[in-house]
C-alpha cells in the first residue's frame, strides 16, 4: 500500500491517468488494494505489478478485454512512478502485456490504448511497442474538470 500511495500522490502521475484522482490519499490506496485483490475482481481484467531491480512496486500494467460482442478486443492501460520515467520501462511493459495477451487469448485480434492527446511520452512508448495511431478522439475524456482529446492507438495480432 505504501508504494502505491508514494507514486500516486505525485501530481505528474495523476495528471496523465484518467481515473487516478489528485490529491491521492492513503485511503485511496487502501481502497484500491482491497478492490483489486478481492476474489473475482474485474474478471477477466488482468493487472501486473511493475517492479524495479530491487523488486519494489513502481507501477501497473493492465489489460481489460471488452464484453461480447467485442470480446476479440482489449484495452491496455498503465502507469509508472515519475522517478522511473524515461527508462523504457513502460515500453517494455506494453510489449510484454501485448505478447502475453495475444499468446494466451486465441480469439483476441486487437489491443488498443487511449492516452491523452497531450501525453507525448505515452504515445512514444506505444509507438516503440509497435502500436499505431488510428485517430484523435475529440473531447472524449474529462480530466481535472476539463474536457480533453485522446488519441486512439492499436496493434493487431498479425503486427506483433
Amino acid at each position: 500500500q505504501e508504494d502505491v500511495f508514494v507514486h500516486l500522490q505525485e501530481r505528474e502521475v495523476s495528471r496523465y491517468t484518467l481515473l487516478i484522482p489528485f490529491p491521492y490519499t492513503q485511503e485511496h490506496a487502501a481502497e484500491w488494494l482491497v478492490r483489486v485483490t478481492a476474489p473475482g475482481f474485474d474478471q477477466p481484467q488482468t493487472r501486473w505489478a511493475i517492479r524495479n531491480e530491487t523488486q519494489r512496486f513502481i507501477g501497473v500494467a493492465e489489460l481489460a478485454p471488452e464484453e461480447p460482442p467485442f470480446s476479440h478486443v482489449a484495452e491496455i492501460g498503465y502507469w509508472l512512478g515519475a522517478a522511473f520515467w524515461g527508462r523504457g520501462i513502460i515500453t517494455s511493459a506494453i510489449r510484454a502485456v501485448t505478447r502475453h495477451a495475444f499468446n494466451r487469448h486465441a480469439d483476441l485480434c486487437r489491443i488498443y490504448a487511449v492516452p491523452f492527446a497531450w501525453n507525448g511520452a505515452s504515445m512514444r512508448a506505444l509507438e516503440k511497442a509497435g502500436y499505431r495511431v488510428e485517430g484523435r478522439m475529440r473531447r472524449s475524456a474529462i480530466k481535472d474538470g476539463k474536457v480533453t482529446d485522446q488519441m486512439l492507438y492499436a496493434i493487431l495480432r498479425q503486427e506483433i
